[in-house]
């Protein structure tokens, strides 16, 4: 899965156009838009107003966006490391945050007028963290060395 928060969509409605279109660039697919389910006055927020935009990959299209997030993205990352073993949710599902979409290589850095974060959820089918490891370090994920 794919999310994007577009709170930023509250105060510029073109920008909500504009992280659909940079969420289905990257993916591939057309993002659903995730709206609040209740007000938060402090967030001059209102129910029913955009927040987030998900994608759900499956099959060819979650493998080929895999295949693209380690060899080609988080390597681009600057002062990259390997990725945290800290981030799996206790099912054996796995959460990354990426803070600069531009490190997509479909994305034109000089094209964009706004940085945007996203956030990649890879939902295996291993009942614990450890076995989310296994699974996850056996299809090449480049998790940080220890120590």
């Amino acid at each position: 899965m794919v999310n994007m928060g577009v709170g930023k969509a509250l105060d510029d409605p073109k920008y909500l156009e504009s992280a659909a279109n940079d969420i289905m660039v990257i993916t591939g697919q057309k993002p659903a838009v995730r709206k609040a389910k209740k007000a938060v006055a402090s967030f001059k927020l209102k129910a029913g107003d955009p927040i987030g935009l998900v994608v759900t990959l499956r099959g060819k299209r979650m493998w080929a966006f895999f295949e693209k997030l380690v060899n080609i993205v988080l390597p681009r990352l600057r002062d990259f490391h390997g990725v945290s073993r800290e981030s799996f949710d206790g099912s054996g599902n796995y959460t990354l945050g990426i803070a600069e979409h531009t490190v997509f290589p479909e994305i034109d850095p000089n094209k964009v007028d706004r940085i945007k974060g996203l956030e990649v959820t890879l939902v295996t089918a291993a009942q614990t963290d450890s076995e989310g490891l296994k699974l996850l370090e056996e299809l090449g994920m480049p998790f940080e060395k220890d120590g």
